[in-house]
């Protein structure tokens, strides 16, 4: 036999085996997966390469795009004060005191987003009621119940509100305070934030916050927040940005490893906290009130002014509602452009408060999650049908980022070939992160251990989270296996 027919006759033997191996039933083709078995030549049959050896044919896989609304990781409409399952705030009102017991689930399943993040705000006076003895073990709870229901616990630690007053003992301690009883807000203790005081012991609460949270896996995001009501970073009694650079400082210095995000309110301490690495978040979505005309002329431009345009292709952009959006419809805001413009900023997270979303506007809500954040579709993957153990295997993929934003932990691209009981993973070295909306290729050649035994396997690829090797990024194809994994097709090994 001549060496060009014996290289034919492999060739023909190992497609031969995938073909006998699916008309056996044995394997069913991954929904939606279109010309999974195309095999195509890359060269004319009988043509031989520099080493005098037949190309292999490719598998082409082209896998069907769904328009599922998909629950990821850090990103889409967050719980809020609360936990998947629980029961929903009324339309218009909402607590922002969060949990410090844990909570029951609703009777029956709330009609509202499935979310991977949980929102959660406290006051000064809860995590910190006495000086020096810190309530973390409502943190530590709050952690908990945020990886039983599936999610991860994104916080913020507030001072005070015209509400909610700062803790007893520091209006005690000598802190100066910036207004008087006899103020139209003398009602409110309102805090010097010059006070070297402030500093002192918000920042004792914001370093022992960090030395006990920052980095764990399961906190997705702090806001940096030391000013006024509700820490959004404004007040009437705003301190030079001299003031506001340590009460900025304080946190980028405590959570080094968690993502930060910076209050929208004030322009130069919003370029400030973004340009130190901290993401931004906006409390306000939605107010159309022509009197306040923020988001019809203030917010667009304010972004354009502070240089923050291009912050989400490298940390998140998280909103949330003015009011409720139950609030936007009874005042007849316009929510078409309320979503356009979040997209526009390139959200990944939005809190509407835990309050249901009215049921006309529930298929614009659907669209929206759809945009937010990634959506990764694989277009085209492309590998040999056959390979032997102990060589390089050439992949190729074509990616789509279908969101309006990246995503911005890392997760490690990956194949599986798995024969039985058997399951060899490799990874393939891709960026993730840097796959911006759009197209991404993917070109590696990932190499096939020598001890692998000959054989058809299946070739299933995935998004793997790097702390537990387990897939845990959906993607927007057919073809989802139940552990999480994408079947893609068939490879053979080769004697």
């Amino acid at each position: 036999m001549h060496r060009l027919d014996a290289c034919r006759c492999q060739t023909l033997f190992a497609l031969a085996s995938i073909f006998a191996y699916v008309s056996s039933g044995l394997f069913a083709q991954p929904p939606g997966a279109l010309a999974l078995q195309e095999s195509r030549k890359l060269m004319l049959a009988g043509k031989l390469t520099d080493s005098g050896h037949a190309e292999k044919s490719t598998v082409v896989v082209r896998p069907v795009e769904i328009q599922d609304v998909l629950v990821n990781p850090g990103m889409g409409i967050t719980t809020f004060q609360r936990f998947n399952g629980q029961e929903l705030n009324p339309p218009f009102t909402w607590s922002e005191r969060g949990p410090v017991t844990e909570l029951p689930q609703a009777a029956t399943k709330p009609d509202f987003p499935g979310t991977s993040i949980a929102y959660l705000r406290w006051y000064w006076d809860t995590i910190e009621p006495e000086p020096g003895r810190f309530r973390w073990d409502i943190v530590d709870l709050a952690l908990k119940e945020a990886r039983k229901h599936g999610q991860t616990l994104a916080i913020r630690l507030m001072s005070y509100s015209d509400h909610d007053p700062l803790p007893a003992w520091y209006r005690d301690s000598g802190a100066r305070r910036a207004n008087k009883t006899t103020d139209k807000d003398g009602n409110i203790w309102q805090p010097d934030f010059s006070d070297p005081l402030y500093l002192k012991y918000w920042g004792e609460l914001v370093a022992k916050a960090g030395e006990r949270h920052d980095g764990n896996p399961t906190l997705d995001s702090v806001d940096i927040s030391s000013i006024g009501y509700w820490g959004e970073g404004w007040s009437d009694y705003m301190p030079e940005f001299s003031v506001q650079k340590p009460l900025i400082d304080i946190w980028l210095n405590a959570f080094r490893h968690t993502t930060l995000l910076m209050n929208f309110d004030q322009p130069e301490a919003l370029a400030y906290g973004t340009q130190h690495g901290a993401g931004w978040r906006l409390d306000c979505l939605g107010d159309m009130r022509m009197k306040y005309p923020e988001m019809l002329e203030i917010y667009p431009q304010q972004v354009v002014r502070t240089g923050i345009q291009d912050v989400w292709q490298h940390r998140p952009v998280s909103l949330e509602t003015c009011d409720t959006p139950a609030g936007w419809k009874r005042d007849g805001f316009d929510v078409s452009y309320i979503l356009s413009q979040a997209l526009r900023w390139h959200i990944s997270s939005l809190n509407v408060k835990s309050s249901p979303i009215p049921p006309e506007w529930q298929g614009q809500f659907e669209d929206f999650e759809r945009h937010m954040g990634y959506r990764f579709v694989l277009r085209r993957l492309e590998y040999p049908s056959a390979v032997k153990p102990g060589t390089m295997m050439p992949v190729h993929m074509w990616w789509l980022n279908a969101g309006v934003a990246p995503i911005y932990k890392e997760y490690r691209l990956a194949v599986e070939l798995q024969s039985g009981k058997s399951k060899t993973i490799l990874r393939i070295p891709a960026d993730v992160k840097k796959w911006l909306p759009g197209d991404a290729v993917v070109d590696e050649s990932l190499y096939i251990p020598d001890d692998l035994m000959p054989g058809t396997y299946r070739l299933r690829i995935a998004l793997l989270d790097p702390r537990t090797g387990e897939p845990a990024i959906r993607l927007a194809i057919d073809g989802r296996q139940p552990d999480g994994w994408y079947d893609m097709g068939l490879l053979a090994l080769e004697q």
